[in-house]
């Protein structure tokens, strides 16, 4: 019996590869049969109408896809919203099935030309009418889903594809009759997959494998309680089988080849209209500037990438390129997200690239109270190592305290509002915290070309320097070294026991004991091993100047912890002449002062080392504020560590055998630090040689 369903084919007269416009093409081209294919059209064609009505559209010479009526438009009740094909291979098409729908009697809708949609392909009504299903990523724009909930009165869905094959939302996704959904959930982004787990049920989902997708079984034309596809398993016909399908396959492995099947090759031009369900949209759109050297510091790539890759999608409104080579360039961006959560997380990273949102300048930030100490909002915003400012009353007030991962607490004072970065720990009753993205910017610094390029130092690079490139990093780190000693400033090394292990601690106490350092920050193992060597000449019980481990050496650094706590501090030891050299000896004899973290793995401790992890931090960040730089030496947990809590501006050398480490300070995004994958021994010697050079009788006298 034939169903009152209704659907639009297109013969395959004009049917070949004749181009590479999705991965399915690729290897094609001018390979497809021209008798198969017409075969297998016809056998499609022939199930389809023992089963609902078929009409036909004229093909067209020169336009070879033209067989896919799926991608003719976006059909509900006597409304079709007409295709914007991506690709001018298939532009062509659309005033043919704009003439088609025109004649018809249908009311047709055109989107703006540079609004890429394409049709049903990308756009896929619930069987039971409910909602409307819309993909992009690929073929289809996100800005596209406002326009099909307006014009077409329905809810839209917005789901994001993300593997390269599924290029349409037909070739993984097909809703079924009851409420059932078909689909091949790698095809989606996390985001759209919770989205999917929300609006079906467990028992009515019937996710596939990847053996099946690739098949296109998803690519399925469903007419009440038939399905019609290409191939299936037979693991996937028993489970549409025991949810009261009825699967026929036939072969269109010819259409395949162009990334086509069932659905591709069938537009269905009856769908009913729910006079309950009205226009629904989430997407979220908002309007940023980016300001700075936006092309050569790969600033605007950056930005649009973060956009795409975190769910979202963009139109730049406006770009005006310097005009000489100091001028900075500037770029308003339409920033489009499937919803609010989505649109948050994209601007959060955008406004760490220093994006402005330009509506902010009128809209202040959003507070909410702190209810219980300690805990944060929910929402609240997390703040970046950069420089920010939070709109207030009308107001941009700095942030004090720039740290990474914090919260923006707000408070009034007799001197006004202030705007505080603080821990979650620290949050108090009565501060308000800033939640979500509004009224918020930061600001990041913008060099010239000419400041990059004739910088004597810089620490521009931000990246991970190899073995080859140490000496230059050392002559260049020896020369900022000198500027901030000799001009009052401040430096912090933070530093691990391989310090110690590879023979850099006599070199790191030069630079204490000749005013480089001004803080340390370390755990109790860098410490233990500094002194186990001034008092037995070993670390780790090996002997460091012949590099032989010494019988019972494994003790020495137990001995040493007990040593010192006979004493009751390192302090003291050194009063008492039993510590005479070393780090420690020259922290404490140069008033040098110094943290010591504890861990659970730790030894002993040592009576100096702060066992309570929060006391450390608060003293870690005591002796960081208002550092110029710091040196990380081989300690990947306190460097970390210490990167968290230091703001944009301060430059960082972090310096550790393991690429690892350096990569992953060197992706904090500041362009003032720089890595260097080497043995921090060999480092710290090169730079005390270095130092030399720089200050001796020689350079004095040419200088």
């Amino acid at each position: 019996m034939t169903s009152q369903i209704s659907f639009l084919m297109c013969p395959p007269d004009y049917y070949d590869v004749d181009y590479v416009i999705n991965p399915w093409m690729e290897g094609n081209i001018h390979r497809s049969s021209r008798d198969r294919s017409v075969e297998q059209w016809e056998g499609l064609h022939h199930i389809l109408k023992q089963h609902a009505i078929v009409g036909l559209v004229k093909p067209q010479k020169g336009w070879p896809d033209m067989v896919f009526t799926a991608n003719a438009g976006l059909v509900l009740g006597n409304n079709v919203v007409l295709s914007r094909f991506l690709h001018k291979e298939r532009q062509g098409e659309e005033p043919y099935f704009k003439k088609w729908f025109e004649e018809k009697g249908y009311t047709v809708y055109e989107l703006p030309k540079d609004l890429p949609f394409e049709g049903a392909g990308d756009a896929l009504l619930d069987r039971e009418g409910r909602w409307l299903w819309a993909g992009y990523g690929f073929r289809s724009e996100l800005d596209s889903h406002p326009y099909l909930a307006k014009w077409l009165d329905i809810e839209v869905l917005s789901l994001r594809l993300i593997d390269e094959r599924f290029y349409h939302l037909d070739t993984c996704f097909c809703p079924l009759k009851n409420g059932y959904l078909l689909y091949y959930p790698s095809a989606f982004d996390s985001y759209s997959n919770r989205l999917i787990e929300m609006r079906v049920s467990p028992q009515k989902r019937i996710a596939i494998s990847e053996a099946d997708a690739v098949n296109f079984a998803c690519n399925a034309v469903n007419i009440d309680h038939i399905i019609v596809m290409n191939k299936a398993s037979e693991e996937l016909k028993a489970r549409l089988a025991e949810a009261g399908f009825h699967v026929i396959e036939t072969p269109l492995n010819e259409f395949l080849k162009a990334g086509g099947a069932a659905k591709c090759l069938t537009l269905r031009v009856t769908e009913p209209v729910l006079e309950e369900v009205h226009a629904n949209v989430p997407v979220e759109s908002r309007i940023l500037r980016l300001e700075g050297h936006l092309l050569d510091s790969g600033l605007i790539n950056r930005a649009l990438d973060l956009i795409v890759d975190n769910g979202g999608s963009f139109q730049v409104l406006n770009f005006l390129l310097g005009e000489q080579r100091q001028s900075t360039s500037a770029a308003e961006v339409k920033v489009s997200a499937p919803s609010h959560e989505v649109m948050e997380s994209i601007i959060s990273y955008l406004i760490d690239l220093g994006a402005v949102d330009l509506p902010q300048d009128e809209r202040d930030a959003k507070l909410e109270p702190v209810t219980q100490p300690g805990v944060a909002p929910e929402d609240f915003y997390v703040t970046t190592i950069y420089p920010t400012e939070v709109r207030l009353n009308g107001e941009w007030v700095k942030v004090q305290n720039q740290r990474m991962d914090g919260a923006l607490a707000i408070t009034s004072t007799p001197n006004g509002i202030v705007a505080k970065c603080k821990i979650i720990r620290d949050l108090e009753v009565g501060d308000y915290v800033v939640v979500d993205v509004q009224g918020i910017r930061t600001i990041r610094k913008t060099e010239s070309r000419e400041q990059r390029n004739t910088q004597e130092f810089s620490f521009m690079s931000a990246g991970v320097s190899s073995e080859r490139r140490v000496e230059l990093v050392v002559e260049q780190v020896a020369w900022e070294l000198r500027q901030i000693r000799d001009s009052g400033g401040k430096v912090v090394v933070t530093a691990g026991p391989v310090v110690i292990h590879t023979g850099g601690g006599d070199h790191l106490a030069q630079l204490i004991r000749e005013g480089y350092v001004q803080a340390l920050l370390g755990g109790n193992a860098i410490a233990v091993h500094d002194i186990e060597q001034a008092i037995m000449g070993t670390s780790l019980g090996v002997d460091m100047q012949r590099g032989i481990a010494v019988r019972g050496g494994h003790r020495h650094h137990l001995k040493a912890i007990n040593t010192i706590r006979s004493y009751g501090s390192i302090a003291k030891a050194v009063e008492a002449g039993v510590i005479q050299s070393g780090v420690m000896y020259e922290c404490v004899r140069n008033n040098v002062p110094f943290c010591l973290a504890g861990s659970i793995r730790d030894d002993g401790p040592l009576p100096d080392t702060q066992m309570d992890l929060i006391k450390a931090q608060a003293e870690y960040a005591r002796l960081l504020e208002g550092a110029e730089m710091i040196l990380m030496l081989s300690s990947m947990l306190h460097s970390i560590g210490v990167g968290n809590m230091t703001p944009a501006g301060v430059k960082m050398v972090c310096v550790d055998i393991n690429p690892a480490v350096v990569t992953k300070l060197s992706d904090r995004g500041s362009i003032e630090s720089v890595g260097v994958v080497t043995d921090v021994g060999l480092f710290l010697s090169l730079l005390i040689q270095q130092l030399e050079k720089l200050t001796s009788p020689y350079t004095t006298k040419v200088g």
